[in-house]
């Protein structure tokens, strides 16, 4: 039986819609056969499946009425008698054709929609698609992600979450985003989005249970100086991370910051929240509230209102629990403790530091430089390395290349000192934004910065002369290296000479 339409359907425009929309559907069934079942194409190929061909198709689709619409108008302009609006007469052939046509069309692109979208949603909420889709843009967030504590949460579990209407505005913000790709206006490096971020109690308690209290815990720490020895110098913390015994709950210790029956709000100045001059302590039991001033960098009645007022939670503090730069000094001890950089290359923890705390234009021209000049410094110095250690040196070299790789990325100018990480004290202000014994209340109370008050020192020196004390007791902390002057550093904040990767 012959397929009889309408006369209106006889028009280019409508023709050239269907074909687009036939092409394209066939594209889609055939690109998505080829993912599916052969596993090829990537991050792109899903790209193209879920978002930019049916984008096509929707277009053919909709030629096709515009362009029945229009030989319908042109027909009623030649021949008055034609009706002026469409009408269904199933006794017609071309009628009932038509109909059956649109009614199958119809359900079978609602499905393919549905089957589409569902599609499009998880595709727009996998890691490959956030990590590798604006492949040089992200390839820091996507590398230090791949290495992190988190690496097997996908992205957008902590970046949109629960819920339709913080969906939509991740989309719509990565419309923005995606916008500022196309025509080049993207910051280097990219900004943290801290202040667009969901409350840490909508995102990370839905997995770090804050009912469930830890009682302190055991940090070991490997260090290397930088002398021709290499010479390792370890430290072993008890870290309060909350209380002495688990069933005393936040009572005390470092999560005692967000005990339910306490309330610290603080207001930073600057965008990055490293700057903490005013922060307001309410005990939520007593209703006794203190406030605690900066003596060096004080903010008048009136600029306090210009400020944003925050409840401490737990991103101000694990600020880069994914996304954490680090610096040569900390990722140059790890691969010497792991044995990819060989200890017994003389004077390599020294020269790999200084190496890769130089700023370079491409990955490409960093990665030559560190072959090139520590290759140069053993020749110059260590004659005996080039012809004895050879093999050690090469590998020592390939390790250094990789571990600057995955921590500093000069295309998009990220470092360690770019993002800082405020879990700790070392290489940024950290806890020291607060606990720097300079913010003072009217009472004459002081927030400390009394060690031990976050950890205690049970071990501490290099593995011959390692001085040691029980659990639960503190040694007093002593500073690596002979030439280190007590009065030196005592009075002063551990990161103002680690910050630029200093000794």
């Amino acid at each position: 039986m012959k397929l009889t339409l309408p006369d209106s359907t006889k028009n280019w425009t409508s023709i050239i819609g269907a074909t687009i929309a036939i092409i394209t559907l066939f594209m889609i069934a055939f690109l998505f056969a080829l993912s599916t079942i052969f596993n090829q194409g990537g991050s792109y190929l899903g790209l193209i499946i879920y978002i930019i061909l049916p984008g096509f198709l929707i277009c053919g689709l909709l030629l096709i009425p515009i362009g029945m619409w229009r030989k319908r108008k042109k027909i009623g302009s030649e021949n008055s008698k034609e009706k002026p609006l469409p009408f269904i007469d199933l006794n017609n052939p071309k009628h009932r054709n038509a109909a059956f046509v649109f009614v199958v069309g119809t359900v079978l692109f609602l499905f393919l929609s549905a089957l589409g979208s569902y599609q499009a949603f998880h595709y727009s909420e996998s890691v490959e698609f956030c990590g590798t889709t604006c492949h040089n843009i992200m390839i820091p967030e996507y590398t230090a992600y791949q290495n992190s504590p988190h690496a097997r949460v996908k992205c957008a579990e902590c970046h949109v979450g629960e819920g339709a209407d913080w969906y939509m505005r991740s989309k719509l913000s990565g419309l923005r985003q995606v916008y500022k790709t196309l025509i080049g206006d993207v910051p280097k490096p990219i900004s943290t989005p801290i202040h667009n971020l969901r409350p840490a109690r909508d995102i990370c308690e839905k997995c770090h249970w804050p009912e469930k209290f830890y009682s302190r815990t055991i940090r070991m720490e490997r260090h290397y100086l930088r002398n021709e020895e290499n010479s390792e110098w370890d430290i072993t913390l008890e870290m309060k991370v909350g209380a002495k015994f688990s069933a005393l709950a936040l009572e005390e210790g470092i999560h005692w910051h967000i005990n339910p029956d306490v309330k610290i709000e603080y207001i930073a100045t600057d965008e990055k929240r490293q700057t903490i001059p005013w922060i307001k302590y309410t005990n939520l039991k007593t209703g006794k509230v203190t406030i605690f001033e900066s003596e060096d960098d004080k903010i008048t009645t009136n600029e306090l209102k210009s400020f944003e007022l925050r409840e401490v939670d737990c991103i101000d503090c694990h600020n880069r629990p994914s996304h954490n730069y680090r610096p040569p000094e900390i990722f140059i001890n790890s691969a010497i403790t792991a044995g990819t950089i060989s200890k017994d290359l003389p004077n390599i923890k020294s020269v790999s530091v200084e190496i890769c705390s130089e700023e370079y234009e491409s990955t490409k021209i960093a990665m030559n430089e560190i072959k090139t000049k520590i290759t140069e410094y053993y020749e110059e110095n260590y004659p005996e390395v080039i012809e004895e250690k050879a093999d050690i040196l090469k590998t020592t070299i390939a390790a250094l290349q990789k571990a600057f790789s995955q921590n500093i990325f000069p295309e998009m100018k990220v470092r360690w000192n770019q993002y800082p990480m405020n879990i700790g004290h070392i290489k940024s202000n950290g806890c020291f934004r607060c606990h720097d014994d300079n913010h003072v209340a009217k009472t004459g109370e002081v927030i400390s910065k009394d060690c031990n008050i976050c950890h205690l020192i049970n071990a501490q020196g290099s593995p011959a002369n390692m001085v040691k004390t029980s659990i639960g007791e503190g040694l007093e902390f002593m500073h690596p290296g002979s030439d280190v002057a007590k009065e030196d550093w005592e009075e002063t904040l551990c990161s103002e000479c680690h910050e630029g990767n200093g000794p």
